[in-house]
């Protein structure tokens, strides 16, 4: 399995995904500032990913406290927490991995600091073994929407580079294909950041799942004029109305599944649903730096005086997406009911 990111006794190792495919190289943050940039600025994506790195850099910053207790020691924590909060804001993994971080703290505030330290260690490690356990779970669960001989379309990456390892639509192939499915991939190049072509690529070439790269803008030929079963994708905030945020262009892709009549399945865990967010029109959409759009690898790509818009998310109604698969089950439109069902379902019973 690939590995996204790890905690060792030097620090948060994770693969700069910015270099994929041409180079494999890790980066070894030392000090929760550095988790936060390498967020920020995308080594490490991914809604789950990046929810994994906050609890991380949470655990990693109250190591580096040599001497701190009670008002002194929570101030710290809080201005831990709130450094990683304010790195990107669509992706509610982020949010909630952090509160679980700041709960954790608070059970064990009383304790002396190593023994805090070693308590939010364990938690960090947890959300990252559990994120695991849950993308198989989702893959369970999800595999048996897919027919055998399926051509399968995604958009952005999905995958264990965007989770603890596994995946959420990426490990729903996994799991058909380890089912003994013949699945061939669609990837979107998923412009401007190229995830689909960089990564998606690179993922599935490496567990031999057979993938196709097509650009944005092929897609609703491919639909039209090929056969495709299924699309599937990731979510970075689901609201509680079943509003997905997902990657620029996934709003594009279910329109044109609707209009071909084919299945466009989202694939996440459970906290990913924001029932705090009541529709789609609340979620936050990131809009990050132009250059992104007017460069590609660095080269400027467009006339040197062109300005450019750059969100990086948009969000699919609910009425577009035929099922939600998460760790507990799948849920179907209505959402608002569905989703709650889910979350008020026993976990023993879910798994």
């Amino acid at each position: 399995m690939i590995r996204t990111i790890e905690w060792t006794d030097q620090g948060v190792v994770m693969i700069d995904q910015r270099l994929l495919p041409a180079q494999e190289i890790y980066q070894n943050c030392q000090t929760y500032e550095q988790v936060a940039e390498a967020i920020r600025t995308m080594v490490i994506r991914g809604a789950p990913a990046i929810g994994v790195a906050a609890a991380m850099g949470v655990a990693l910053g109250v190591r580096n406290l040599s001497a701190a207790s009670g008002q002194e020691l929570d101030a710290r924590v809080d201005a831990i927490c709130d450094a990683l909060s304010k790195t990107r804001p669509t992706a509610v993994n982020l949010f909630w991995a952090i509160e679980r971080m700041r709960r954790a703290y608070r059970a064990c505030r009383h304790l002396r600091l190593p023994e805090i330290q070693e308590a939010l260690r364990k938690e960090a490690i947890g959300i990252y073994r559990e994120d695991i356990e849950i993308n198989q779970r989702i893959g369970s669960h999800g595999q048996a929407l897919l027919p055998d001989q399926a051509t399968v379309l995604t958009h952005c990456n999905a995958g264990a580079l965007a989770t603890a390892g596994f995946g959420t639509a990426l490990g729903v192939i996994r799991a058909a294909v380890n089912a003994g499915k013949s699945i061939h991939v669609l990837a979107d190049e998923t412009r401007p950041f190229l995830q689909g072509a960089r990564l998606t690529a690179w993922e599935l070439m490496k567990d031999r799942i057979p993938v196709t790269l097509i650009t944005d803008n092929m897609a609703g030929h491919i639909m039209k004029t090929d056969r495709v079963q299924a699309v599937i994708v990731g979510a970075d905030r689901i609201a509680a109305n079943g509003d997905v945020a997902n990657k620029i262009g996934t709003y594009s892709v279910a329109i044109l599944a609707r209009a071909h009549g084919i299945p466009f399945y989202v694939a996440a865990p459970m906290s990913t649903i924001d029932f705090g967010t009541p529709s789609g029109e609340a979620i936050p959409i990131e809009e990050r730096n132009m250059s992104e759009v007017l460069e590609l690898q660095g080269r400027r790509i467009a006339p040197d005086s062109v300005e450019a818009r750059n969100p990086a998310f948009d969000v699919t109604p609910a009425e577009y997406v035929s099922a939600i698969i998460t760790e507990r089950g799948i849920a179907r439109f209505p959402y608002s009911a569905s989703l709650r069902a889910l979350a008020e379902m026993n976990v023993e019973t879910a798994q």
